[in-house]
């Protein structure tokens, strides 16, 4: 069934309306015909299961059918990846939204390439963000994960977000297995953590500089294996052991 996205405060009445891209792709594209059954999400938890109530060149009129909610999730996930080059970050986001990640922040760090200034860095955020809402149509995303403004470590640090449990991939300094940290976590506290991070650097690594700045935070070192991995790798690799552990923590084997 085809998914749209519309944000929430369009999803209050008692039928919907798709105009712009989503009304262009819904009707010049897919072609949907008056009674088609279609899901439309608005990020903020909800699911709408509607059916085609009637069409114009420009605007789709839903009715809704069915409605559910998921709560948010227990541990929210934040990554936190230095941009690399091109648009492998696009890449990162949409495998990000699909392991369930809720913010995801850029990060321009001493060995990032490619530099932004704050208006080149606002556009990038709206594209990126765009890129967040088509992943969470494509594989039904309830939560719609925040892409935040590229920004410095210190930016970020400084902005004071706590994470119960955040892991920051290493190659320069003593480190452990992501697993280890999270048995420590549980022992210390009897419970799994309730916000979670991974903090991916650039190619060529974090700086020391930076490296003892995010450890200072609170951060983990971890291995993230024998191989260089590259960013978007690590930060697929950082996030599918989140997932796994957390469930495994919430569900059980």
């Amino acid at each position: 069934m085809h998914r749209f996205y519309l944000p929430p405060e369009q999803c209050r009445g008692k039928s919907l309306c798709l105009d712009g891209r989503e009304a262009h792709h819904a009707l010049h594209v897919l072609r949907l015909q008056r009674d088609a059954q279609v899901i439309v999400l608005d990020g903020d938890g909800h699911e709408f299961l509607c059916s085609v109530e009637s069409k114009t060149k420009q605007i789709l009129t839903l009715s809704i059918l069915d409605k559910k909610h998921t709560p948010t999730p227990q541990c929210p996930i934040t990554l936190l990846v230095a941009i690399p080059k091109g648009k492998l970050i696009e890449s990162i986001i949409q495998k990000a939204v699909e392991l369930g990640a809720q913010r995801i922040v850029p990060l321009q760090t001493a060995r990032v390439i490619v530099q932004l200034d704050e208006d080149g860095a606002e556009a990038k955020c709206q594209k990126w963000q765009e890129v967040a809402i088509e992943a969470i149509k494509q594989c039904g995303a309830t939560w719609l994960p925040r892409v935040e403004v590229p920004q410095t470590i210190a930016k970020f640090l400084a902005g004071n977000h706590p994470m119960e449990l955040a892991l920051v991939g290493s190659l320069q300094t003593v480190r452990k297995h992501p697993r280890a940290w999270f048995q420590e976590f549980q022992q210390q506290n009897g419970r799994g953590p309730r916000s979670a991070g991974a903090w991916i650097g650039p190619e060529g690594d974090f700086t020391l500089g930076e490296l003892q700045s995010i450890e200072a935070s609170g951060a983990k070192p971890i291995t993230l294996g024998n191989l260089t991995l590259r960013v978007e790798t690590a930060a697929i690799y950082c996030l599918s052991f989140l997932n796994y552990e957390l469930s495994w923590l919430n569900h059980g084997p």
